[in-house]
C-alpha cells in the first residue's frame, strides 16, 4: 500500500501518449477552449517557477476537457533572443547548439510533469519554418508603412551589445537582463514598428478585457501608454530663426511660465551653449547627467539641478524673454524633450526656480488667503481662478485650459492635442541569435525588401560565434554579400536581427496552424480556435509582451488573418516562486549544498549571510529543479505543492516541509483507496436514505460543489485542495463495516469515484492509477466531470451567529430555508440577545441567509 510515484507516473505518461488523448483535431466537435501558458526561453533548465505556471495551465486544460470542451493546449519554445545568447556566452558554446540541446532537455522535463500538451503542435521560434512568416509580416508592414527605419537615440546595453526598447529598461535605468549594467544612450539607424498607430485601440480594448484580465495589469498598461490631453505650444527663439515646442496638460498656467527646462541630451542645448560661449560649463553638465540612470534623474528625492544654456525663448502670451536651462529631470525620449517651467504651480519647477533665483509668478489663485510669489513655500498645483492672465483673469482654471488653447490656435502658436508616453517599438537588435531582418542595402537603390519568393532569409548557424567582435553576422561575408534584387549590383544584407518579442507576439496563432508551408496562418482555422480563452503568465510581461502581442494581433486582424480584436480573452497572472538566498562575502550567491551545517561556505569557510526570500533565479543560486523533486517525491507532489501553497496570484515561498506535506496527503489518498479498492469495485451505485448515507453523500456533494466553483469560477486552487483534504479526513472516519454494508457501500463508492475525479486535474497520475484500482476501465481524464446535487449537499440545519452592535452575542440553529421573519423571531427570543437589548430600541436588522443576523440598537 505504499505510494511509489516512480512506478506510476511514467506508465500513465506513456499511456496518454499512446492513445493521443491530448491531441486536438483541426475540426471542432465540441465548444473549443484554447488554454495557453507563456512559452519558455530554452536558455537553461526549468525550475519550480516555470512548473507553477505550467501546472496552473494544465489544471485548467484538464478540467475543461472533462467539462465537455475540445481543449487546445499547445507548447513551444521562445528560442531566439538575448537570454539564450547570453547563456551560450557564459557556457562558451554556440547559441544554436545551446538552444537545441536545452529544448531537448526541457522537453523531457515538461513530459516528466505529465502536462496535457498537444506535442504535435510544438514550435520553436528559431526554426526557419517559423520565422520565415515573421519575415513576411515585416515585408507587409514595410508596404503598409507600419515598419520603417530612422536614426534615433536609443537605449544601449554594453553587456548585451544591443539596443533595448524602453520597456526593456528597468526603472532604475539598468538593463532588464543585466540588472547591474546601466543603460546608455546611443544614436543608431534602427527599424521600428508603428505601434502608436494602434494606441487608441490598445486603450479602448481594455473595456473588452475588463473582467477577464486582472485590473492591475490593465492599469499598468494604461500608465505605460500614458494618454494625456493638453496643448502643444510654440515658444519662438528670442534671437534668430526657430522655436521650441512643448507639450503641457496645464495651458491655463502659461502666463506663469518663467523659464524653459530642456533635456541635457536635446541637440539645442549644446547649440545654445556654443552660440553663447558656455560650451565648457554646459558640456560638463551634460556629460555628468548622461551617466545617471533615469530613475535617479526623475525620482522625487533627487535634487533638481541644471545649467543655463545661454539661450532664450519667448513666452507666446506674455512676450517675455525667458531663459532656457538644461535640467536633469527632463528626459529627451518623453514628450518633446523640453518643458515649459511654471514654478508657482509645479513643485519640481518651484524647487528649481528657488535654487537658481528664477522668477515665480502666481497665475492660479486658490480660494482663501492669496498666494504671494515671494513668500510661498511650495507650488500650488490645485484648482483656482486665473489671475495675471490677461483676458482670462477670473476664469476657472479648468475652463481656462480650453480657452487658452483656443487663443493659441487662433494665433498659430499652439493647438489642442493628445500625447502618449508609448513610443513606436524599436525592433532592431545588434546581435546574432535572432530572426534576420529581410532587407538588403544597395548603394544605388537604397533599402530594398527581400522578395517574398526568397524567404526565409536563413540565419547561418554554422559560423564561429564570439561576442568580442560585436555581432558575428557582420563578419560573414558570404552571407552578407548578395546582389541587389532590383538592379543586380553588389549589395549587403541587413545584419540587425529582430527583438525576441517579435517572435512571441504571434506564436499563439501559429500553434493553430504549425505545419502550414503555404501561408503563415489559415484564416478558417484561426476562426475556429482563436482567440486564446485563457492565458497564464507573469505580471512582468504586462508592458512588453502583452502590449506587443495585442498590437500584432490587431495588425494581423487588419490583414484578414486574426479574428476578433484581442488575442487573450482571460489572463491569469501568477505570482513568483521565491526561495531564501544565501550569500558568501567572497564567492557571492551559494546553493544550499554549498553551505555546511554551521552556515559556512564550503569553498572558503566564510560565514554565509542568509538573505530574504527572493524569486527563484539561477543568478541567485536559489533554484530548485523539478527533476530533483520528481525523483524523490513524484510529479504529482510537485503539482499539488505549487497549487496548494498559495493562491495563484500570490507569491509562493518554497518550503521543503510543504513538499513533504503534499506527498503525505497523496500517500493518505493512495492508502485509503487501495485499502478499500475491492469493496468499492464490487459495490453498486445505490443507497437508502439512512442518516449515515445522507451524511456521506452530503460531504461528497458539498466538496464537489466547492471544488468545481473554486476551479471554474474563482481560480482558488489552494482552497479546492483543502476541501479535498477535508473529504479524505471524513472518509478515514468511516467505520470499516460501512465499506461492505450494502446500505452504505454505494454512497462510499460514489464518494471515492468523485474524489478521484476531483483529484485528477491536480494529481493526474495517481488519480488514473487509483481509478483502475477501483475497477475503472477507461482513462479517467476522458470522463465527464461529475455534477454536484445541490439538494444532497444542502445542510438540514445551519448555525447563524447573532451580532448586536457589531459584536457576536449568541448563535442559533435554523433551517437554510427559513425567512428573515422566522429567523428574527428566534433571535429575539434568545435570552442573551434580549439581555444585550435591554433598555435599547432596535433601529435595524440585517439577515445574511445562513451566515449572519445583525442588530443595530441604541
Amino acid at each position: 500500500m505504499k505510494y511509489k510515484p516512480q512506478d506510476i507516473e511514467k506508465k500513465w505518461q506513456a499511456k496518454w501518449d499512446e492513445t493521443g488523448v491530448f491531441r486536438c483535431p483541426d475540426e471542432l466537435s465540441a465548444p473549443k477552449y484554447y488554454c495557453l501558458e507563456m512559452f519558455p526561453y530554452p536558455s537553461g533548465r526549468i525550475h519550480m517557477g516555470h512548473v507553477r505556471v505550467y501546472t496552473i495551465g494544465d489544471l485548467l486544460a484538464r478540467f475543461k476537457r472533462t467539462r465537455g470542451y475540445q481543449v487546445f493546449h499547445p507548447v513551444g519554445w521562445d528560442a531566439f533572443g538575448l537570454p539564450a545568447e547570453n547563456a551560450a556566452v557564459r557556457h562558451k558554446t554556440h547559441p544554436a547548439k545551446w538552444t537545441w540541446e536545452n529544448i531537448a532537455f526541457m522537453r523531457d522535463q515538461l513530459r516528466q510533469m505529465g502536462f496535457s500538451y498537444d506535442w504535435d503542435r510544438e514550435i520553436a521560434t528559431c526554426s526557419p519554418d517559423y520565422y520565415r512568416w515573421e519575415q513576411l509580416f515585416f515585408l507587409w508592414m514595410m508596404k503598409d508603412g507600419v515598419a520603417y527605419r530612422k536614426r534615433a537615440t536609443l537605449n544601449w546595453c554594453d553587456e548585451c551589445q544591443t539596443v533595448l526598447a524602453n520597456e526593456q529598461v528597468n526603472r532604475d535605468g539598468t538593463c532588464f537582463i543585466h540588472d547591474h549594467t546601466p543603460v546608455k544612450q546611443k544614436e543608431l539607424d534602427q527599424w521600428f514598428f508603428a505601434i502608436t498607430r494602434y494606441v487608441e485601440e490598445l486603450l479602448e480594448g481594455h473595456n473588452e478585457l475588463a473582467g477577464g484580465w486582472p485590473e492591475n495589469i490593465l492599469e499598468m498598461q494604461r500608465n505605460w501608454i500614458g494618454r494625456s490631453e493638453g496643448a502643444e505650444i510654440i515658444f519662438p527663439l528670442a534671437s534668430g530663426e526657430g522655436s521650441i515646442t512643448v507639450f503641457t496638460t496645464r495651458p491655463d498656467t502659461l502666463y506663469g511660465a518663467t523659464f524653459m527646462s530642456m533635456a541635457p541630451e536635446h541637440p539645442m542645448v549644446m547649440e545654445f551653449a556654443r552660440q553663447s560661449g558656455r560650451e565648457k560649463e554646459v558640456g560638463e553638465f551634460v556629460e555628468r547627467v548622461s551617466r545617471q540612470d533615469r530613475e535617479t534623474r526623475t525620482g522625487e528625492e533627487q535634487v533638481k539641478e541644471g545649467v543655463f544654456t545661454g539661450g532664450y525663448c519667448v513666452n507666446p502670451v506674455t512676450g517675455s524673454r525667458i531663459p532656457v536651462y538644461a535640467a536633469n529631470f527632463v528626459l529627451y525620449e518623453y514628450g518633446t524633450g523640453a518643458v515649459m517651467a511654471v514654478p508657482a504651480h509645479d513643485q519640481r519647477d518651484f524647487e528649481f526656480a528657488r535654487k537658481y533665483n528664477l522668477p515665480v509668478v502666481v497665475v492660479i489663485q486658490p480660494e482663501g488667503e492669496p498666494l504671494d510669489d515671494a513668500t510661498m513655500r511650495a507650488a500650488h498645483e490645485g484648482p483656482g481662478k486665473m489671475i495675471r492672465s490677461g483676458e482670462f483673469d477670473g476664469a476657472d482654471n479648468e475652463e481656462g485650459k480650453k480657452a487658452v488653447t483656443r487663443y493659441l490656435e487662433s494665433r498659430g502658436s499652439g493647438h489642442a492635442t493628445v500625447q502618449y508616453r508609448l513610443r513606436d517599438w524599436g525592433v532592431s537588435r545588434q546581435r546574432y541569435w535572432g530572426c534576420p531582418i529581410p532587407v538588403i542595402h544597395c548603394e544605388a537603390c537604397g533599402i530594398v525588401p527581400v522578395p517574398e519568393k526568397d524567404l526565409p532569409v536563413i540565419l547561418p548557424e554554422d559560423i564561429p560565434y564570439s561576442r568580442e567582435r560585436g555581432n558575428p553576422l557582420a563578419s560573414v561575408e558570404e552571407w552578407i554579400c548578395v546582389p541587389c534584387p532590383e538592379c543586380g549590383k553588389p549589395a549587403r544584407r541587413e545584419t540587425d536581427t529582430f527583438d525576441t518579442f517579435v517572435e512571441s507576439s504571434w506564436y499563439f496563432l501559429r500553434y493553430i496552424d504549425p505545419k502550414n508551408d503555404k501561408a503563415p496562418l489559415d484564416p478558417e482555422k484561426m476562426r475556429r480556435f482563436a482567440p486564446v480563452d485563457q492565458y497564464v503568465g507573469g505580471v512582468e510581461h504586462a508592458c512588453m509582451h502583452l502590449i506587443y502581442a495585442r498590437f500584432f494581433h490587431k495588425y494581423l486582424r487588419d490583414k484578414g488573418l486574426a479574428p476578433g480584436n484581442e488575442p487573450f480573452l482571460r489572463l491569469l497572472s501568477q505570482g513568483m516562486v521565491c526561495m531564501q538566498t544565501s550569500e558568501c562575502p567572497k564567492h557571492g550567491w551559494r546553493y544550499s549544498e554549498e553551505v555546511d551545517e554551521k552556515g559556512l561556505c564550503r569553498q572558503c569557510g566564510e560565514k554565509v549571510i542568509v538573505g530574504r526570500s527572493m524569486k527563484m533565479s539561477k543568478s541567485k543560486r536559489n533554484v530548485v529543479e523539478p527533476s530533483e523533486l520528481i525523483a524523490r517525491y513524484g510529479a504529482d507532489t510537485a503539482r499539488v505543492f505549487v497549487l496548494f501553497a498559495a493562491p495563484p496570484e500570490r507569491d509562493l515561498d518554497w518550503s521543503e516541509q510543504g513538499v513533504e506535506g503534499a506527498f503525505r496527503f497523496l500517500s493518505r489518498i493512495y492508502r485509503l483507496v487501495v485499502q478499500r479498492a475491492d469493496a468499492v469495485a464490487s459495490a453498486r451505485l445505490a443507497w437508502d436514505d439512512s442518516g449515515e448515507v445522507r451524511r456521506i453523500r452530503q460531504v461528497t456533494h458539498q466538496t464537489l460543489l466547492k471544488v468545481t466553483g473554486d476551479i471554474e469560477e474563482r481560480f482558488h486552487f489552494n482552497t479546492a485542495i483543502a476541501a479535498i483534504m477535508e473529504m479524505v479526513n471524513s472518509l478515514y472516519l468511516v467505520e470499516d463495516a460501512a465499506w461492505s454494508e450494502p446500505a452504505t457501500a454505494g454512497a462510499l463508492k460514489e464518494a471515492v469515484e468523485i474524489l478521484l475525479h476531483m483529484l485528477a486535474p491536480f494529481a493526474p497520475h495517481i488519480a488514473e492509477e487509483l481509478w483502475v484500482e477501483i475497477g475503472g476501465k477507461d482513462l479517467l481524464c476522458t470522463r465527464r466531470w461529475p455534477e454536484a446535487d445541490a439538494a444532497v449537499a444542502r445542510e438540514e440545519q445551519v448555525e447563524v451567529p447573532i451580532q448586536v452592535n457589531g459584536k457576536i452575542r449568541a448563535k442559533i440553529t435554523v433551517s437554510p430555508d427559513a425567512s428573515q421573519e422566522e429567523v428574527g423571531a428566534l433571535v429575539m427570543a434568545e435570552p442573551r440577545v434580549r439581555e444585550h437589548l435591554q433598555g435599547k430600541t432596535v433601529r435595524k436588522t440585517i439577515y445574511v441567509p445562513s451566515k449572519l443576523f445583525s442588530i443595530v440598537a441604541n
